[in-house]
């Protein structure tokens, strides 16, 4: 099967299922990255987003479930995927004893490039992620920040269209995050399509267009961040008047200075107004910009 470009699609998964004797660490999972976007994938430790990102890199073989990458089956042409991917792990891979140019000269080389193409490649990716400094010196000597920049420079190497990046910036402090940052939004201008995996929300709406949440190998929510945000948002306001006596007086305060829509306890038809003791949370109908106040008495 090769890639349908009308599609839109860059990676296409449905069904995905995996399991580590009786773990199952993948459970029915469907992914769509558009091409040319970010897919973040969120999801805490042991979720199964870097199972998912080892099965889309065709590293592991899933149990059931189909996938595609550029319009190939990961399966049958995982060659020709190979071709088309490149892969940042949790943790820098480049080897330490090398210099940043070797490292990457290295990595052009194995994948075919003649010498002088494989080093004018790592000159051009040490500038991008302006490295060019330390271009020659050991990567033993790096910082963190240096090596990330440099793990996700060798994952270019082979001009990937597709890059899976597996919470890239975990353990960077945040100068060095900000940058990984910058240079994904680059990566994304040039037309990559990105799978970002991560723990971190603010860095999924930084960059994602489109988020997936998987927790306990389950995708439970999908949607753009602001659609995500809009399900989950809202605020709620808890006032309790000193005179329980004063609570409708204090309602149609409160709802003129706010310009929003107030309730009380006694409204809700809560059993425990009268002893102040009723849980107050988000309203599940509550529309974006929907601003609750919830007012009880205090005994």
């Amino acid at each position: 099967m090769r890639y349908d470009a009308t599609s839109g699609n860059a990676i296409e998964a449905t069904g995905l299922i995996k399991r580590f004797g009786k773990t199952t660490a993948l459970a029915g999972v469907d992914l769509v990255a558009r091409e040319g976007r970010v897919l973040g994938v969120l999801g805490p430790n042991g979720a199964g987003k870097t199972t998912a990102v080892r099965i889309l890199a065709t590293l592991l073989r899933p149990d059931a479930g189909q996938a595609r990458v550029c319009g190939y089956d990961l399966q049958r042409n995982a060659y020709q995927v190979r071709q088309l991917i490149g892969l940042t792990g949790q943790y820098a891979s480049v080897d330490e004893g090398l210099s940043g140019t070797n490292n990457l000269i290295m990595i052009g080389r194995l994948l075919g490039l003649p010498r002088a193409q494989a080093r004018a490649r790592a000159a051009e990716l040490l500038a991008r992620f302006e490295l060019t400094d330390a271009a020659a010196r050991t990567v033993k000597t790096y910082s963190g920040g240096m090596r990330r920049r440099l793990d996700l420079a060798a994952s270019l190497v082979g001009r990937p269209r597709v890059l899976y990046l597996d919470e890239p910036t975990t353990g960077l402090d945040p100068r060095s995050r900000t940058d990984v940052w910058a240079m994904i939004r680059r990566l994304v201008a040039d037309g990559v399509t990105v799978l970002l995996t991560s723990q971190y929300l603010d860095e999924a709406d930084q960059l994602a267009h489109d988020i997936v949440v998987i927790d306990r190998g389950k995708v439970i929510a999908t949607g753009t961040p602001d659609e995500l945000k809009a399900r989950t948002g809202g605020q709620v306001l808890l006032v309790a008047p000193a005179d329980p006596a004063r609570l409708p007086e204090t309602a149609a305060l409160l709802e003129e200075l706010a310009g929003a829509e107030v309730s009380t306890d006694t409204e809700a038809g809560d059993p425990g107004a009268e002893r102040g003791v009723r849980d107050v949370g988000h309203r599940p109908d509550a529309q974006p910009g929907h601003l609750e106040r919830s007012l009880r008495p205090v005994p």
